[in-house]
C-alpha cells in the first residue's frame, strides 16, 4: 500500500499535532482507505474550537455497471430471456438483489455460478438498461469513509460541521460552535496548498 504523498498536521502545541496524526493514521487504517488518499492536510486548534481538513484524493472511481463485468445478450432459443455471462463473481450478490427486485425472484433463474437468465416480455427494452445496471458506486462508499474518518477525527464535542465533495478532493470543517466562513474558506486555502505542494 503507498503512504500518503503529504500528510501535514498543524495544531497550537506540536505535541499534539503528532499525536493527532498518529490518531488519524490509525482511523485511516481501520477504514482502508490509504490507497484512496493522496493528501491530508488538518488543522487543529481546541483553543479556537475549530477542526480543519483538506482531502485530495489520488483519483475518483466511476460506477461498476453490470456491462464492465458481464456479457449481456438475448437467449437464441428463448427470446424472453437475457442471458448473463458473468466474468466475476465479486458484484454476484449484490447483482441477483437488484435483479429479484426488479423482476422478482422467479423471474431470475441460475443455472450454474457464472450464469444469470431473466425472464422478461421485452428483453430488447430491457437489455440496456440491465447493461447500464449500477452494481456498485465506489465514490459513495469513499464519500462515506471520508465523512466517517472525518467525525472521528475531530475532538470531541465538535458537532457542528461543515463538507464539501467536489471532483477528488474534499473539505471538512468542525466546531463546537457555528461555523464560521473564514474556517471554509481556510479550508479551501489548505487545498490550494496541497494542489501545489
Amino acid at each position: 500500500m503507498e503512504p500518503l504523498e503529504k500528510f501535514i498536521v498543524e495544531s497550537e502545541v506540536d505535541s499534539e499535532a503528532q499525536s493527532y496524526k498518529m490518531v488519524m493514521e490509525d482511523i485511516i487504517s481501520d477504514l482502508n482507505v490509504l490507497s484512496s488518499i493522496g493528501r491530508i492536510y488538518v488543522s487543529v486548534r481546541p483553543k479556537e474550537s475549530v477542526f480543519v481538513m483538506a482531502i485530495i484524493l489520488r483519483k475518483s472511481f466511476s460506477p461498476i455497471e453490470l456491462q464492465d463485468f458481464a456479457e449481456v445478450n438475448i437467449e437464441l432459443s428463448d427470446k424472453k430471456k437475457i442471458v448473463l455471462s458473468v466474468k466475476s463473481e465479486k458484484y454476484l450478490p449484490k447483482t441477483l438483489e437488484l435483479l429479484w427486485s426488479r423482476y422478482g425472484k422467479h423471474n431470475i433463474l441460475q443455472p450454474d455460478r457464472r450464469t444469470i437468465k431473466i425472464i422478461c416480455e421485452d428483453p430488447h427494452k430491457e437489455i440496456e438498461y440491465i447493461k447500464s445496471l449500477v452494481i456498485d458506486d465506489p465514490q459513495t462508499t469513499l464519500k462515506s469513509k471520508l465523512l466517517e474518518l472525518s467525525i472521528r477525527a475531530a475532538p470531541e464535542g465538535f458537532r457542528v460541521r461543515n463538507q464539501q465533495f467536489f471532483d477528488s478532493k474534499f473539505l471538512f470543517v468542525a466546531s463546537e460552535e457555528n461555523i464560521e466562513t473564514h474556517w471554509i474558506e481556510e479550508a479551501k486555502e489548505m487545498l490550494k496548498k496541497l494542489e501545489e505542494a
